[in-house]
């Protein structure tokens, strides 16, 4: 296990980080311990969770992957590890987080970061991150900006502020962003600079090989601000382990939740996704192996986060960390992509 430097945060985290969202869910406590055992022996030290987790969220799973996490976290040496949380912005009608106050603001900060405090069972949280933007962006596959749907928000400063003093309390040591756009990354670094407030040392968006959307602007922005990608979706919801190409098999998470992962069932995704499972049988490797050393293997991604419902499932994607893909893999790669681009952005 390789460990990165996480943006220019003092935070070195490995270059895998485990996803814990089907915790409370897809995964009983007893099953979330063993993922948990398993990964740090393995050398993960680097954990993300959310407040809204499990996912699909409802109300009465609400917290429960933080509660899970914490009875664990308690029996763990804290300043060995890296625990990444997130609070819920606005616009996604979920009434039961904080009471449907969900604006980024001075008390939904203090109370989000304080409720994932006692969950997490912890004094502080390594990474705090912003899950989506508390203004208007088209968000979870939506790829088109409509002027119509911009209302009043927060401004990014008065949220900096808030952070600064949560950051002054020792509740959290960095913030990062999620699901963000390259002129929010920018709006969050320049008026950090502006006005001396924290500065944004993450971000954390989709990125795999149906969804390469980060290349571009993106890319340069992180580049330019100092900042570490975290990919989540690095198997592109499972589907670029082939696993969906004859059918939808028992338990698997689209099979379970119809309406989930959106994204994955547009119509080029099958096309694109033979035509990396073939190129994976080509080279003898496993198409998940395939899909997340892709992802590794970009300057711009500080840790890809995994994540699996059984130990199984998690020790295959753990054994991608051996795997490097030479030049003519990427090359074949990019030919597959430049003929189906972004087919799930």
């Amino acid at each position: 296990m390789k460990y990165n430097q996480l943006g220019n945060s003092d935070l070195k985290v490995s270059e895998i980080c485990l996803g814990t969202m089907t915790y409370g869910q897809q995964n009983t406590i007893e099953e979330a311990h063993q993922q948990l055992d398993y990964s740090i022996g393995q050398g993960i030290n680097f954990i993300d969770a959310a407040e809204m987790y499990p996912v699909p969220t409802s109300a009465e799973t609400y917290g429960l992957t933080e509660t899970y996490i914490g009875e664990w976290l308690k029996h763990q040496q804290r300043d060995k590890l890296i625990i990444a949380t997130k609070i819920a912005g606005p616009g996604r009608g979920f009434k039961w987080v904080r009471n449907g106050a969900k604006a980024i603001d001075r008390d939904n900060i203090k109370q989000a970061v304080d409720d994932s405090l006692k969950r997490l069972q912890t004094d502080y949280i390594d990474l705090y991150q912003i899950h989506w933007p508390d203004r208007y962006v088209p968000r979870f596959g939506q790829t088109v900006f409509d002027p119509t749907q911009v209302s009043e928000t927060v401004s990014i400063a008065e949220q900096l502020e808030v952070f600064r003093d949560v950051i002054k309390a020792g509740k959290i040591r960095y913030i990062g962003l999620s699901n963000e756009t390259p002129w929010g990354v920018t709006q969050f670094s320049n008026i950090a600079k502006q006005l001396g407030l924290p500065k944004i040392v993450s971000i954390q968006n989709a990125y795999n090989l149906l969804n390469r959307v980060f290349d571009g602007a993106l890319a340069e922005a992180v580049y330019y601000e100092e900042i570490g990608l975290l990919a989540y979706s690095p198997l592109g919801f499972g589907f670029l382990t082939g696993k969906y190409l004859n059918g939808k098999p028992e338990k698997a998470r689209v099979t379970l939740f119809e309406n989930f992962g959106q994204r994955y069932l547009k119509p080029k995704v099958s096309e694109a996704v033979k035509a990396y499972v073939e190129i994976a049988k080509r080279y003898q490797l496993s198409p998940a192996h395939l899909a997340l050393a892709f992802v590794r293997s970009r300057w711009f991604v500080a840790s890809t986060i995994i994540g699996a419902t059984s130990v199984q499932q998690l020790k295959e994607n753990l054994e991608s960390v051996d795997v490097v893909l030479h030049k003519d893999i990427l090359e074949e790669l990019d030919k597959v992509h430049a003929q189906s681009p972004n087919p799930a952005p």
